[in-house]
């Protein structure tokens, strides 16, 4: 039986606080879960990530409306998968990207744009 969650966000709801969590923050990681509690490996990895250059960001749990986080992030992103990252109001990219740019040196340098 596959797991279908109820919620009682509409889509509008869900879209403006995306609109909102990117406009009103620096660094906003839409995630899995929380940040006491990520719920899937990627959204810890971003997580973990995003915590080695920042003491202050955001992050917004999509499970309580999943289908409909992901429909508000794509017009923002053209992405639907999750955890997306964004700085400045600009999309970075999944845990995949921010692992990348640790890498090459480059991730402290683009959370703090």
């Amino acid at each position: 039986m596959p797991f279908d969650p109820e919620t009682d966000l509409a889509p509008e709801d869900v879209q403006a606080t995306v609109d909102d969590a990117i406009a009103d923050n620096d660094v906003v990681l839409f995630m899995k879960g929380n940040e006491l509690m990520p719920q899937c490996g990627y959204s810890k990895k971003a997580l973990a990530l995003i915590q080695r250059h920042r003491d202050e960001y955001e992050t917004v749990d999509v499970l309580p409306a999943l289908d409909e986080f992901r429909e508000a992030l794509e017009s923002h992103s053209g992405w639907e998968t999750i955890p997306q990252t964004f700085v400045d109001g600009e999309f970075v990219g999944g845990s995949d990207v921010l692992e990348q740019l640790e890498d090459d040196g480059d991730l402290a340098a683009t959370l703090d744009a």
